[in-house]
């Protein structure tokens, strides 16, 4: 496989997509697509737990997918889960079964990272448009709605109802009734109630639908002669009668052509739509062919060519609260000098740790927008909960970690709860960066003088020039400090 190829799997709670990709001449030309419709989000229980039934319907597919992906080096290819698997209380189980069978990592993304993701590909599928764009992608367990100008998303929500979870919740037998269509349609207006004044206030020029529930529409409203692009809002409203003169799912599969597992979500991802058009005042949408694994691939090409988004999110954020940045650049210069002399020796090559550590390095100081008392927990919180344009759910996690651990107590078992590929890893970035902030206590513009770090497993020698620490005693007694906090991770801190 060669280097200009990329790819991207989708893990929806309808669908799995997989696109695989070339760059020629700076475009992106689609090699392959795969879908299957696993109806992921139809395993879930009243306990939100996935069932052995449905993740073995997962398995199974990406098994098929891993194939396609086995010369794909890890830099080249990203796989995002979305709805579903945040939502079940046993997904690191089943991730842990489909990192094992695709050798590669998931990330589970938030509904904002989502949403941005899908605008992404969406912007870059369908014609430029002056003026603001309004997107909507109806997935199996979510529905996302995006305003944005060109390429920038400027109002992002993701709702929680989809295709799948509204089929179960109304026509889960198979029956469509007029009351049923009622009951469903009222649910829609309830989940929009609290954003529908904010997005018609907001205003656009186009409105563009992607997903399959979208397309599938399309389709029917097509064969019928209702609209001959796109779908209208007239289109939906003669599609809602027919619906409800067809009474169940198998005559509409039988009317329309569906395949059975789309005939089966087709109603709840058709209520959801026609009631966003009612409710928005969309006449009518034109119809995208890219979507969300799209926009991951266009994303993944920023992060290859370092233009990665996740930069400009570290620099908004520090921007916005105000962070010290002459500090938090000294941090960051002095972690990434400790961490180009221990790389090799920590098996930290990759450059992703690099990336982590001066991100936790830049925003160590974040939660003292709350208070100096315990100002590294409220820094972790902010980190771990805030929508960051770019960053994955583990990706958060990491790098809350990292703040959360950078002062103060430095538990044996404060890592355990990462990632498994992330545990040992994020630990011994965690030293580096505690060290780092601990040199630059003083906040000094005099540079600190040449450091030599050495280590072997859990044992650190940090030597500095000769006579420097008797001319320094408050780093001295930082030093005897901080060695005793890594004493009890099991660390061995030595200094001279």
């Amino acid at each position: 496989m060669t280097a200009d190829v990329v790819a991207a799997i989708d893990l929806g709670s309808n669908s799995f997509h997989m696109i695989v990709a070339r760059i020629a001449n700076e475009h992106v030309q689609m090699l392959d697509r795969l879908r299957e419709m696993v109806q992921l989000a139809a395993g879930l229980d009243d306990k939100n737990r996935l069932s052995e039934e449905s993740q073995q319907r997962a398995l199974e597919c990406l098994a098929r997918f891993g194939q396609r992906l086995r010369h794909i080096p890890p830099s080249q290819l990203r796989i995002v889960g979305t709805n579903t698997l945040r939502q079940a209380r046993n997904s690191a189980e089943f991730l842990g079964r489909a990192e094992a069978l695709l050798g590669h990592n998931v990330e589970i993304i938030s509904g904002q990272e989502e949403a941005r993701l899908i605008y992404l590909g969406v912007v870059h599928s369908v014609a430029d448009v002056p003026g603001r764009r309004l997107v909507v992608d109806i997935g199996g367990g979510s529905t996302e709605l995006i305003i944005g100008e060109k390429f920038e998303p400027l109002h992002l929500t993701s709702l929680k109802m989809g295709c799948v979870s509204l089929s179960r919740a109304c026509f889960d037998d198979g029956k469509i009734t007029e009351a049923r269509l009622r009951e469903a349609e009222l649910r829609v207006q309830l989940r929009l109630e609290p954003v529908r004044e904010e997005y018609v206030d907001s205003g656009w020029r186009v409105v563009t639908g992607a997903s399959g529930s979208i397309k599938a529409i399309q389709d029917v409203a097509m064969r019928e002669g209702w609209s001959r692009e796109g779908i209208t809002l007239d289109a939906l409203r003669r599609l809602r009668a027919a619906l409800a003169e067809a009474g169940d799912t198998a005559a509409i599969a039988a009317r329309w052509a569906l395949e059975p597992a789309r005939a089966r979500v087709f109603a709840g991802g058709f209520v959801v739509l026609h009631g966003l058009c009612e409710a928005l005042n969309v006449e009518r949408l034109e119809v995208s062919e890219g979507a969300l694994r799209e926009g991951v691939i266009y994303d993944l090409l920023g992060r290859i060519r370092h233009e990665d988004v996740r930069d400009r999110t570290i620099t908004a954020v520090i921007n916005r609260y105000g962070l010290d940045q002459a500090q938090a650049e000294r941090v960051n210069a002095t972690a990434q000098h400790l961490l180009s002399q221990v790389r090799e020796s920590w098996g930290l090559e990759a450059e992703e740790f690099g990336r982590i550590l001066e991100w936790a390095a830049r925003l160590h100081e974040i939660g003292l927008l709350l208070t100096y008392h315990h100002y590294h927990r409220h820094g972790a919180y902010i980190l771990e909960y805030a929508d960051l344009p770019g960053f994955s759910n583990s990706d958060q996690i990491v790098l809350a970690t990292l703040v959360r651990y950078h002062r103060r107590s430095f538990p044996v078992n404060g890592f355990d709860h990462l990632p498994k590929e992330w545990t040992q890893p994020a630990r011994w970035l965690g030293v580096l960066l505690r060290l780092a902030v601990m040199l630059n206590r003083g906040r000094s513009r005099q540079p600190l003088p040449p450091l030599s770090l050495l280590v072997n497993r859990q044992r650190l020698e940090l030597r500095f020039p000769g006579g420097w620490l008797d001319e320094h005693p408050l780093t001295r007694a930082d030093l005897d400090v901080e060695a005793r906090c890594l004493r009890k991770a099991g660390f061995r801190l030595e200094f001279g």
